[in-house]
């Protein structure tokens, strides 16, 4: 692919880099309000985190805005990879630009990369599903094969089976209650769930999902405040698959490395044919995260994730390319040497993604680079 793929010389974004900002905008957010801008400046692109979409109630530390952002830079790496030039990552990369969260860089030209290609295939399907799991286990390598996605970009992702489950699912229930309690609550959740045929943000009706019965299955409940939305009351999974991914540190950059552990994780689920729903009540309250992991593993937890065999389910909108894109701010050469990958923190894709679609069955592959 030619240079002038990726940006022209009078600083335009060129088809390349507008199909890896089209992928960034394809990744999760917290109620699907897409908080991230994008500039091409030298060569890169520059993802901002846009706190105008700030949800300050449930997120007024910007922890999950900022994993929105990591999620969509993850996105902007597996595309790039894909369409063949090594990604190379900076996170904060200007201390007088506080939002502008990191800056994504076509390294040199690489050879194809199943795994990358897999997963960007996987971008524009994966979605999140509110609706019943079928009551299938998930399989164990496949559970396996997920933590070994969250490690390649520097988090951890535990299983809660049995009884950790079941604590884990009156957590969520008890951040539920004390969620629709707090002051401001109800109104910020009709904020982004209001329906409109012109809106390209926010949680559509369609994509709120059934109620689960007995509140088996606490998932947040986006018809709250849409009381005009009547929806059926059904039964949900019996044991349902919950997992905790967590990272060492906390603040701002753990977000952004968090955010992309859990993108890579689901972009893996979705290759694997697994449905997912976010279950991050309790971590938008302090002493209720403190519960979710037991703090002397040193960990901290950033997301809980319901994963299994799910039905389709329609896509969330999104915001076009052309909205998102701040302008053009010059095109240059720039310096591969100020973006190593492994200055730039990447790891190895480590062989996580084994069997169908990857190699042959019961073996591994093994890439030079995570994208």
């Amino acid at each position: 692919m030619g240079v002038t793929a990726w940006a022209t010389d009078n600083g335009s974004i060129g088809l390349a880099l507008r199909e890896c900002v089209r992928a960034a905008t394809a990744a999760p957010s917290i109620y699907n309000s897409q908080p991230w801008q994008f500039r091409l400046r030298d060569g890169a692109i520059e993802v901002f985190a846009d706190r105008r979409n700030l949800l300050t109630v449930i997120d007024p530390a910007g922890r999950e805005l900022l994993m929105s952002v990591g999620a969509a830079v993850l996105n902007a790496r597996v595309a790039m990879r894909a369409l063949g030039r090594q990604p190379l990552l900076r996170l904060f990369p200007v201390r007088s630009e506080p939002d502008l969260v990191a800056q994504v860089r076509p390294g040199r030209f690489v050879a194809g990369s199943a795994t990358a290609e897999s997963l960007a295939r996987a971008i524009p399907r994966r979605r999140t599903n509110r609706r019943p799991f079928a009551d299938v286990r998930v399989p164990a390598e496949v559970l396996t094969e997920l933590a070994a996605a969250a490690r390649v970009e520097g988090a951890v992702l535990s299983v809660a089976g049995g009884r950790a489950r079941d604590t884990l699912l009156d957590v969520v229930r008890t951040a539920q209650a004390r969620l629709r309690a707090r002051p401001g609550y109800l109104a910020e959740l009709a904020e982004w769930t209001m329906a409109s045929y012109l809106r390209t943000d926010g949680v559509p009706p369609e994509a709120f999902g059934p109620w689960s019965a007995a509140d088996a299955v606490p998932l947040r409940d986006f018809g709250l405040v849409q009381s005009v939305r009547r929806r059926r009351t059904v039964r949900f999974e019996r044991a349902p698959t919950i997992v905790v991914l967590s990272t060492p540190d906390d603040g701002p950059a753990s977000w952004v490395r968090a955010g992309q552990a859990m993108e890579r994780v689901l972009l893996t689920a979705t290759v694997r044919g697994l449905s997912n729903t976010p279950m991050t009540q309790p971590l938008e309250l302090a002493d209720l995260r403190r519960l979710v992991l037991d703090p002397a593993r040193g960990h901290v937890a950033q997301a809980i994730l319901r994963l299994g065999y799910g039905p389709p389910c329609p896509p969330s909108p999104r915001r076009p390319v052309e909205a998102v894109l701040r302008p053009a701010a010059g095109y240059g050469t720039g310096s591969s040497d100020a973006m190593r990958p492994e200055a730039a923190g990447f790891g190895h894709d480590g062989a996580y993604l084994a069997g169908s679609g990857y190699a042959t069955a019961g073996r591994t592959m093994q890439v030079s680079a995570a994208p």
